[in-house]
């Protein structure tokens, strides 16, 4: 799955750079705070917005505190998946079930320096793992290719039946990071520049796909 981010779209143009990534699998849509990371970007009111000019379904990134009292309506509003960060909140569960409850898949995001360990035993209460891949806040970052070990950990639970869910990377995301990613088991791949910063968005995410599916030892190309 390809997942485009719109934080590097034309902020100006999204509908149109909704339409420009067709055949993506989500949408990809970073709300930061500038509380819980220094920038600030888009809220509920462009979440609902953008809801209404496109059909993929959208990807909630919420970089923000207190999600336990933001992230259930962009649920209600719509989106497909509400992620937030386990930094931000010490009942990361009750999180989970408020965004379910509202209509949403439920996102679980760790930092690149945070350990994944004690999260293992909460994420079947999940239905996405977001492992960032560049410290959240920027868009444009370098890939930090140590956060895969997390990745691989829980792609084995996922391949023993333990755990059934998403794992979704984001952070420098390109036709050079996106195969060792695969490789260790992602099943969803966030990528701004790497598609927005191209002539083509469609095809950078037909590419990507690609390329991910080659790479990877438990996906194939479906489309």
């Amino acid at each position: 799955m390809i997942a485009p981010s719109i934080l590097s779209a034309d902020f100006a143009r999204l509908a149109e750079e909704a339409d420009a990534v067709a055949g993506a699998d989500w949408l990809h849509v970073d709300v930061m705070d500038a509380h819980f990371v220094p920038n600030l970007t888009l809220g509920l009111p462009v979440v609902t917005s953008l809801l209404a000019a496109t059909d993929i379904p959208l990807d909630c990134h919420l970089m923000i505190d207190d999600p336990g009292r933001w992230a259930p309506p962009y649920a209600e509003a719509g989106a497909h998946n509400v992620t937030f960060h386990a930094e931000a909140t010490d009942d990361p569960r009750s999180v989970a079930r408020d965004i379910r409850a509202a209509g949403a898949k439920a996102g679980l995001s760790v930092k690149p320096g945070t350990p994944i360990e004690p999260y293992l035993e909460i994420l079947k209460d999940f239905d996405t793992l977001l492992v960032m891949s560049v410290e959240p806040g920027f868009g444009g970052q370098s890939f930090i290719p140590e956060v895969l070990s997390k990745a691989k950990a829980v792609r084995r639970l996922v391949d023993s039946g333990e755990l059934r869910l998403v794992v979704e990377i984001d952070g420098g995301i390109n036709a050079d990071t996106v195969e060792a990613a695969a490789e260790a088991g992602v099943d969803c791949f966030v990528a701004g520049s790497a598609v927005y910063g191209t002539s083509d968005p469609a095809e950078a995410v037909r590419a990507l796909r690609a390329s991910a599916a080659k790479a990877s030892p438990h996906l194939s190309l479906s489309r």
